[in-house]
């Protein structure tokens, strides 16, 4: 018998129609690939995949809660060192624009409805890959580069800059400067304003607010948390690649996930 673990893949798509013909191809085309779960959104994408292991997702790009991408950058910040990371392909209905975007990255995609002889092709350049894999630690920085690539590809375009932050709480609403502002950290369907001496609710989405921040003065560090730079003391970092950042004016310490680690290098 074999000591070899069995080849297995998540599949994430809210469209149970479109999931089920999914693995029902997956199953014709490639027998030896057990689906160990099949999930509706991109919150169970994320908690099945890092209990499970897969050695592939395919993640639905728009879901309820987080979207593909977000699933996979979740994935990619919480994944441990010690096991490699999955081969992450995205279903989409993008346009051929946004998908030169995707390839651009080496990270595959499908395209719905997925049709038999481009999810053929997906597999086998699934399999090259599981068969020629780099070193596990290698194999995730790759991931996280390409996904960090990914992201700034189809970062949305930027707004207006927001000079003033609007907290309302009850009848009163409290104006924060954006200077003042140490970090934003995202909160259900809200927003933390935190200064040095107060924190505010804003009924706004982390993805909505990122446009109209200044990149070169806020930076994101974690897919919930955006910094202002100036307001980093120190930046430490550990053995799985996250790194801990120390504030001016205020006691606790952030998390700089490994896709954003890249920010805090010597010069």
């Amino acid at each position: 018998m074999s000591d070899t673990p069995p080849l297995r893949a998540l599949i994430a798509e809210d469209e149970p129609l479109l999931a089920a013909g999914l693995q029902a191809d997956l199953a014709a085309l490639w027998p030896e690939l057990q689906i160990a779960a099949v999930v509706g959104d991109g919150a169970s994408a994320v908690e099945h995949a890092l209990a499970l292991k897969p050695q592939v997702c395919f993640l639905d790009i728009r879901m309820p809660g987080l979207s593909g991408l977000e699933a996979a950058q979740a994935l990619a910040e919480d994944w441990p060192a010690s096991a490699p990371f999955p081969l992450v392909v995205f279903v989409t209905a993008y346009d051929q624009y946004a998908l030169q975007a995707f390839d651009a990255q080496a990270v595959d995609y499908l395209v719905k409805p997925v049709d038999r002889p481009r999810l053929a092709a997906c597999i086998a350049r699934l399999q090259a890959r599981l068969a020629d894999r780099t070193p596990k630690t290698d194999a995730l920085q790759q991931s996280v580069d390409q996904l960090r690539a990914l992201l700034g590809a189809t970062a949305p375009a930027a707004m207006q800059r927001l000079e003033v932050v609007q907290a309302q709480v009850g009848a009163v609403v409290h104006l924060v400067p954006v200077g003042e502002v140490i970090y934003f950290e995202a909160a259900d369907k809200y927003v933390r304003v935190i200064t040095a001496d107060r924190e505010h609710l804003i009924r706004l989405s982390l993805k909505e607010l990122l446009p109209q921040l200044d990149p070169q003065a806020f930076w994101q560090v974690h897919r919930s948390t955006v910094v202002q730079a100036r307001c980093i003391t120190t930046a430490r970092r550990d053995e799985s690649g996250k790194v801990y950042l120390s504030l001016r004016g205020r006691p606790e310490t952030l998390t700089a996930s490994r896709l954003y680690a890249h920010l805090f290098k010597g010069m």
